[in-house]
């Protein structure tokens, strides 16, 4: 099943899905990402998903050496990681200025297949989700050392300086829980996405608490080795 709230254009797997390239941002299924959307081609992505089932992909650029990459726009056509996430539009707002304020909540991730021509000058692709169909799943339960996890995230947000809502983090169930810090804490593009690729709730919430032990200590976490 689809996460949210199921209509009848919901828990569709698209033949073709625009792509929003967007560094930093991460998006996992069951979690929710609001937006800015202010370019004129992603304002025209927008605006032809909500007339086509109202889903996007979220994916991040590939790195390049000697770059920092903190804007989509710094390279025209970024080289973009071969897995995303897939976005349902379940907020849309328009500003006066003309800009359009969206969440998206995630449903599934996918692998590129194969990249489409530009349309109205955004980019599209193939997705191919046969690798996540588990994905869909929002029942799913995750077994994982919740309480570690918890409290790497304390040492983490104190060393960082950052500032939480730990009741809310405390009530929060298992798998919102990882889905929520995954998504929220300032890691870095490569772990990020190890974090989306990893395989499965409790590989992600291993990883997951691995980053935040090791970053809150100072050290460099290698998202390719802290996987269990």
């Amino acid at each position: 099943m689809a996460h949210g709230a199921h209509y009848p254009d919901t828990g569709r797997l698209p033949d073709v899905l625009p792509i929003f390239p967007l560094p930093g941002a991460l998006l996992l299924p069951g979690g929710q990402l609001p937006l800015n959307i202010f370019e004129p081609r992603y304002l025209a992505m927008i605006l032809d998903a909500m007339a086509a089932g109202r889903v996007i992909g979220m994916i991040q650029p590939t790195p390049v050496a000697g770059e920092a990459p903190a804007d989509p726009d710094l390279r025209d056509a970024p080289a973009v990681y071969p897995v995303g996430c897939m976005g349902r539009i379940i907020n849309f707002a328009e500003t006066g200025d003309g800009r359009l304020l969206i969440t998206l909540l995630g449903q599934a991730r996918f692998r590129v297949a194969e990249e489409l021509p530009l349309h109205g000058g955004y980019r599209r692709v193939r997705p191919d989700f046969s690798d996540y169909k588990d994905d869909l799943d929002d029942d799913a339960a995750v077994a994982y050392d919740r309480d570690r996890l918890v409290a790497a995230a304390a040492r983490f947000f104190d060393a960082r300086g950052l500032k939480a809502d730990w009741s809310s983090i405390e009530d929060a169930p298992d798998n919102l829980l990882v889905t929520s810090l995954a998504m929220v804490c300032p890691f870095d593009l490569r772990e990020k996405q190890a974090l989306l690729e990893s395989d499965g709730p409790a590989a992600r919430a291993a990883l997951l608490t691995d980053l935040l032990e090791m970053s809150a200590l100072g050290m460099t976490p290698d998202p390719g080795g802290a996987a269990h």
